[in-house]
């Protein structure tokens, strides 16, 4: 549900009432991940995507019938061979979809308020919602805050006790510490054993970072991919007569500052991507030293092949490993024949989504690879996957 928080907060201010379903389990292939969801309002207008458009029907009637009757509601979809017609996902695989109505007098509607706001700005949260289990706790919400507080619509809570509430929290908080969305099981009384209880946690984390190192005509295209796929991106080149705003409108952040001395004072995480234009030696080398030392998603550095062979001489001159060395995508992108500035932003956005996903980026056509590389999400006793 967080993935559409922009327009649900919208829908909030202007008191509308609107019911949600969102992908809380998948096994198999489907179009879209735990968390993806789907609103409609009281007018039938709808926002959002379960499956890309399989059962985008079914859920649709789903939210209108639980927005009439104020009741949550779990289904299974999955595919029939014996009725061609039945609703299903021509993929084969199976999704669990929980709805749950959230109208003006409920309970729950400002807990859900709050973590729309906090994941429509940007902020850290969790939300913690109970998708099986008594009939009387299913769809009830708790807001879990990076400090471990929480905000419940029941007391709170769930309102099934405080056991619950403090357990439901510290798996949340641990799901948002690591920016994941999964599910967990639990007993009624907050213990993890015989796990009657299943509870889907959804994450909303600050936007993964791209770096951008070069304020080159190369560099806009790929600012704007970047803020295309939802990184925040930054801009840093050394000349403060490129890298301005005019140059890069739509870069969230320009930096004048030598490379290799910015991302030594800058925060990086296991999901920031670093991109080096630079295609010099003397910004290349001690930038790209201190980046194949750090714990980030992705290090592409553009440039010939002639290019890479002095660059990696040059970074072995300078105590670079050959370990350090395997993480360097350099010449950075996929081979699309790209030429344009545009097309070469294409190729390097390509190259990061399959890096991230485990993509081999070679053609789905006539290969016999998964299509979706992300592992199954399974809820197990006492953890989360």
């Amino acid at each position: 549900m967080l993935d559409i928080a922009e327009e649900l907060v919208r829908w909030v201010g202007q008191g509308r009432d609107f019911a949600v379903a969102t992908v809380v389990a998948v096994s198999g292939s489907a179009p879209r991940r735990p968390g993806a969801a789907l609103a409609v309002d009281g007018d039938g207008t709808a926002v959002g995507s379960v499956s890309g458009g399989c059962v985008e029907g079914a859920v649709y009637d789903l939210c209108r019938q639980a927005l009439q009757d104020g009741e949550p509601v779990l289904e299974r979809f999955g595919y029939s061979d014996q009725d061609a017609f039945a609703v299903g996902l021509t993929c084969g695989g199976v999704i669990d979809v929980l709805v749950v109505p959230v109208r003006a007098a409920d309970p729950a509607r400002p807990v859900l308020a709050a973590a729309l706001a906090a994941a429509a700005a940007g902020q850290a949260v969790a939300l913690a919602r109970i998708v099986s289990g008594p009939p009387a706790l299913r769809g009830r919400s708790l807001l879990v805050r990076p400090d471990g507080g929480y905000d419940g619509g029941y007391d709170g809570g769930f309102g099934a006790g405080d056991g619950l509430d403090r357990t439901a929290a510290a798996e949340a908080r641990a799901l948002l510490e690591t920016g994941r969305t999964g599910s967990v099981r639990l007993s009624e009384d907050g213990s993890h054993c015989p796990g009657g209880l299943t509870l889907f946690v959804e994450s909303a984390v600050e936007p993964p970072r791209m770096i951008v190192f070069g304020a080159i005509d190369f560099a806009a295209a790929l600012v704007r991919t970047g803020k295309f796929l939802g990184h925040r991106v930054t801009v840093c080149d050394a000349r403060p007569v490129f890298a301005t705003r005019d140059r890069f409108p739509d870069a969230d952040e320009i930096v004048v500052d030598w490379p290799h001395r910015y991302l030594e004072s800058t925060r990086v995480d296991a999901r920031t991507v670093l991109c080096v234009l630079t295609h010099d030696a003397k910004f290349d080398v001690p930038l790209l030293t201190r980046a194949l030392r750090l714990p980030v998603a992705y290090v592409g550095a553009m440039g010939s092949r002639r290019t890479h062979l002095d660059r990696v001489a040059r970074l072995r001159a300078n105590g670079v490993t050959d370990r350090e060395l395997a993480r360097l995508r350099s010449p950075i992108g996929l081979d699309l024949g790209a030429r344009t500035p545009e097309e070469t932003a294409l190729s390097i956005a390509a190259e990061i989504v399959a890096v991230r996903r485990g993509g081999s980026g070679a053609a789905l056509t006539g290969a016999h690879t998964p299509i979706h590389h992300d592992p199954p999400t399974p809820a197990r006793t006492g953890s989360v996957v």
